[in-house]
């Protein structure tokens, strides 16, 4: 369910980072209603988009395209970049849920160390990725965006395989897309969701993991794997 939304006054209109990661902590996330509109609300759906970890899958010629190792992947070296190509108009996408607070929070966020970048380069052009929040052994997925076909979906593959190298145990995707579909997402009632995070956050994952490079191969190797195998 969608709860009452809160304008912002001063830097987070009282609601901050500890406040949001206290969100994520409970199974609700925020959102804005559009880019130029300053107020934020906090959702709860009543299904749960959530990408299985030891049911991820890649489809053949997206692995060829990640093995080749042609588009560099990197992680935290371009948070706030990613996070405005996320919010930026798009074909099929010309409004955005990321206005001014919920951008301001998410680089708190950053800078203390829970929201971390996946980048995509091609020939040093920052050409897809996404963004998240990390709290215990759950990755809360938020944003991507692609300038390059399958820039974004390589960005995926990479992040699922960080994940799993680094014994996280839940991938949140919030709501079910028929695009994340490919990938193996399944929808799930919230409550059966609140089961999963509470068992994730009390992991404790190697960051290291994250932020380490990976190649190509390696990623479509790690993304495979079973959670027990890869951690």
């Amino acid at each position: 369910m969608d709860e009452p939304g809160f304008s912002a006054s001063g830097p987070f209109g009282g609601f901050g980072p500890d406040e949001l990661l206290n969100c994520y902590a409970t199974g609700v996330f925020p959102m804005g209603e559009a880019r130029d509109d300053p107020r934020v609300f906090l959702v709860e759906p009543e299904q749960r988009g959530v990408i299985p970890l030891d049911g991820f899958r890649i489809p053949s010629r997206l692995k060829r395209t990640v093995r080749t190792g042609a588009i560099e992947v990197r992680v935290d070296t371009a948070f706030a970049a990613v996070l405005d190509a996320c919010a930026a108009p798009a074909p099929g996408r010309e409004d955005s849920w990321i206005n001014g607070p919920i951008r301001r929070l998410y680089a708190e966020l950053h800078a203390r160390g829970h929201a971390h970048s996946v980048e995509c380069w091609l020939d040093e052009r920052l050409v897809g990725g996404l963004y998240g929040v990390t709290l215990g052994g759950a990755f809360f997925g938020e944003s991507m965006f692609s300038r390059e076909r399958d820039a974004s979906k390589v960005a995926l593959v990479h992040l699922v395989a960080r994940l799993k190298r680094g014994g996280w145990r839940l991938l949140d995707a919030q709501f079910m897309t028929p695009h994340l579909s490919q990938f193996g997402a399944m929808e799930m009632p919230q409550a059966a969701y609140l089961g999963l995070l509470k068992a994730a956050r009390a992991v404790r994952p190697d960051l290291r993991a994250l932020l380490e490079p990976m190649s190509g191969t390696e990623a479509v190797l790690y993304a495979l794997q079973s959670t027990t195998q890869a951690s």
